[in-house]
């Protein structure tokens, strides 16, 4: 938990994604969550959401509530997500690759600078 508490101090910000497990968040992650919510590294560090699934809507909106307690930086309209359940490691690196999906990560991730530098 140290070294996840000293790398998060360390991020300019943070860039969620996570599988569902039975339609919620993983106990993993809750649980990271749970130790981090009464720690300093994560109070005011702005949190974006990634996904990579088609399915997961009932855990992406219970992780919004939980980040949106966890950090006053918690951006819910600044998020990525790509269709990539059922594909092959192939599959989903030709996907990734096609210049429109290139040019999508391209622009979240700018969009997350920008966030994070405007803090």
């Amino acid at each position: 938990m140290t070294a996840l508490a000293r790398a998060i101090a360390d991020a300019d910000g943070l860039i969620l994604a996570s599988p569902e497990y039975i339609r919620s968040i993983p106990g993993g992650l809750k649980n990271a969550i749970d130790w981090l919510v009464s720690r300093n590294e994560v109070i005011g560090k702005p949190i974006v959401l990634a996904h990579a699934s088609h399915r997961g809507d009932d855990m992406l909106q219970q992780l919004r509530v939980v980040l949106a307690t966890l950090s006053d930086r918690f951006n819910e309209e600044l998020f990525l997500r790509f269709y990539l359940m059922k594909l092959s490691p192939d599959e989903v690196s030709e996907h990734l690759s096609e210049p429109r999906h290139q040019d999508e990560m391209r622009r979240f991730l700018n969009a997350f600078a920008s966030y994070c530098k405007a803090a």
